[in-house]
């Protein structure tokens, strides 16, 4: 067992401006836990809330030792927080969940249950989905497929925050972008087995969603983000060659199609404008998705070589 790692499990739950909804999951939480027979620690991470939250776990952790929270300066996004919570967890295991009250704390155990049969990630599934239809379901079922299409690792419910992991394989990687719904792909590369089981879920009751479609390009770039790291990131000369000799081969073919104008419709390449302006738009959008890729490549290494993190601590409570 790794030293650090002296607790049987950590909870990690990002929060903001959830002050309605935390005293809530606490309670449940404390009454689902102590069963569990468990060595344990829930780790808050405050993510640029500007409500009272933050103060209200404050009173909680001075009364419990178990409670421990993470202050950002400003708002970092939901990826950021979960690193910091991965970074300062202690537990084997990690539970994420989201601080609205639509996940349910009682389904923590069964989770577990289905870790102990040998899985090294266990995804909840919520089978019954209570949100909005065209606005969160629709795009969420279309986001599970590409996904599971490009990863090649199938779930139902990416966005399911409610996750069991073993830390010995999220611990192998860092996150950044909106890579935090990546994580279960992630592990998959690291050599984890990964299932997903049917959880409960709620309708939000108090506070407000903090989810836009908005999010949808982002996931979509970190998508490929994801594909050419787990695929390519060890040989990139299959890609950038495979591409290349793709657009040579188009070349040629436009090659022979002006020839072909040219001997037998007297066309000259200086008279199709439309030609021009397709072989122009090709390796335009074509050298913007390669420098898009390198130069995430170029912040991961800036990052990680200097031991940066892609947030700020303003406070740290209870470690």
């Amino acid at each position: 067992m790794n030293s650090s790692k002296n607790l049987d499990l950590s909870v990690i739950i990002p929060f903001l401006n959830e002050e309605e909804n935390l005293p809530e999951l606490y309670e449940k939480l404390e009454k689902v836990l102590p069963q569990l027979g468990k060595s344990y620690e829930i780790i808050f991470i405050d993510d640029g809330s500007t409500d009272g939250g933050f103060e209200i776990l404050k009173n909680i952790s001075h009364q419990n030792p178990k409670v421990k929270l993470i202050r950002f300066t400003r708002n970092f996004g939901q990826t950021a927080a979960m690193a910091a919570g991965f970074r300062e967890a202690r537990g084997q295991v990690y539970v994420t969940l989201d601080a609205d009250n639509q996940n349910d704390p009682n389904d923590i155990p069964k989770i577990l249950e289905k870790l102990d049969e040998g899985y090294g990630v266990v995804s909840g599934w919520r089978k019954m989905r209570q949100d909005a239809l065209i606005t969160r379901k629709l795009p969420s079922w279309f986001a599970n497929w590409l996904i599971s299409k490009v990863t090649g690792v199938v779930l139902r419910d990416y966005g399911c925050t409610l996750k069991a992991y073993r830390s010995i394989y999220v611990d192998t990687f860092n996150l950044y972008g909106e890579m935090h719904r990546f994580i279960p792909a992630y592990a998959k590369l690291a050599g984890a087995k990964i299932t997903e089981i049917p959880v409960n879920h709620f309708s939000r009751q108090k506070g407000k969603s903090k989810y836009g479609l908005s999010r949808i390009f982002k996931v979509m770039f970190d998508l490929v983000t994801v594909k050419f790291l787990g695929s390519f990131a060890t040989k990139p000369l299959y890609l950038f060659g495979g591409a290349g000799m793709g657009l040579n081969v188009i070349s040629v073919i436009l090659g022979f199609f002006v020839l072909y104008q040219k001997f037998f419709h007297d066309v000259f390449a200086h008279r199709n404008p439309l030609l021009l302006l397709a072989v122009f738009l090709s390796v335009l959008g074509f050298l913007f998705v390669m420098m898009g890729l390198l130069a995430e490549l170029l912040m991961r290494t800036y990052h990680e070589s200097q031991g940066k993190t892609i947030y700020l601590v303003q406070e740290r409570i209870n470690f």
